[in-house]
């Protein structure tokens, strides 16, 4: 039978450059979304998949997210005794469970693919989904949820992607296609920021995926592909053939985060969705535009 996915690996280790000098003593994965940190919203998409145990790859200074998915029991007194219930249940929905939470540091930068073989101990033998903060995406059903759907009905290896424009292809890892259905696209290759001209498509993918544990056979080599770093992509492109490998066109926006004017936007998309704030923004916008 085909094992369930109950893992999460977040590769939460890098510095934040783009974003300085905000993220000089704050992790890029804490700035909020209106009053959550990206961080709880990915761990909240996990939730909402079934995911069971959350590995934090971090480093240096990211201390911070491992107080915000602790318990405060002095804050959670202080709400309680205060009668402040709304915003202790708020407090509690960022706890993770005792024996549910796992932190391990990427000491030296070497890709995402070097971050992600940091989780292997955790992750055992177990597939596992992969989820990139810097992406937030909002669908009616949350994009992790819709992908382990789509791995229950094919197995193997799923990855989010979107169609990008030709000449942004040299900034993503890019599908070659065999088969297309307009959801699932069966996946032959696959090709780590090619040049435009030499791009098989423009299926990219996105900061959400569903792997086998055999791509850790790979990552053990600590080959070094792009950027001399070793990439996560050079490692899945090597269970193609081996094991099924699909892309999901999954129903949703996805927005840009580490990107300055990204994170604006999906800040706004997110207060516009609350029935709570959605109005008072909308009146706020028409002062601006």
């Amino acid at each position: 039978m085909r094992k369930p996915v109950r893992k999460v690996v977040f590769p939460v280790a890098g510095l934040g450059t783009r974003f300085l000098p905000a993220t000089k003593a704050i992790p890029k994965e804490m700035l909020p979304l209106v009053d959550r940190p990206l961080l709880q919203h990915a761990v909240e998409e996990a939730r909402a998949a079934g995911i069971e145990d959350f590995v934090f790859v971090t480093g240096r200074s990211k201390r911070a997210i491992e107080d915000h998915f602790d318990t405060d029991t002095e804050l959670n007194r202080t709400l309680e005794e205060r009668g402040k219930q709304d915003a202790l249940e708020v407090v509690r929905d960022s706890e993770i469970a005792p024996g549910r939470c796992f932190y391990t540091r990427q000491q030296v930068p070497l890709g995402l693919g070097h971050a992600v073989w940091c989780a292997r101990a955790v992750i055992g033998n177990d597939p596992f989904a992969i989820v990139l903060p810097d992406d937030f995406v909002q669908g009616d059903t949350p994009c992790l949820k819709q992908m382990v759907d789509a791995y229950n009905e094919v197995g193997g290896n799923v990855v989010a992607v979107v169609d990008v424009p030709r000449e942004r292809t040299s900034s993503y890892g890019i599908l070659d296609v065999e088969k297309d259905d307009g959801r699932l696209a069966t996946v032959r290759g696959l090709v780590e920021k090619p040049k435009p001209e030499e791009a098989p498509s423009t299926l990219s993918i996105i900061g959400r995926y569903i792997l086998q544990p055999e791509v850790f056979d790979h990552l053990e080599k600590q080959q070094r592909g792009a950027g001399n770093e070793i990439q996560l992509t050079d490692a899945m492109a090597k269970l193609i053939g081996t094991q099924p490998f699909h892309g999901l066109r999954f129903e949703g926006t996805r927005y840009d985060c580490g990107d300055k004017v990204g994170f604006i936007e999906a800040t706004l998309a997110h207060a516009l969705r609350r029935p709570d704030m959605a109005d008072k923004v909308r009146d706020m916008l028409r002062k601006y535009c």
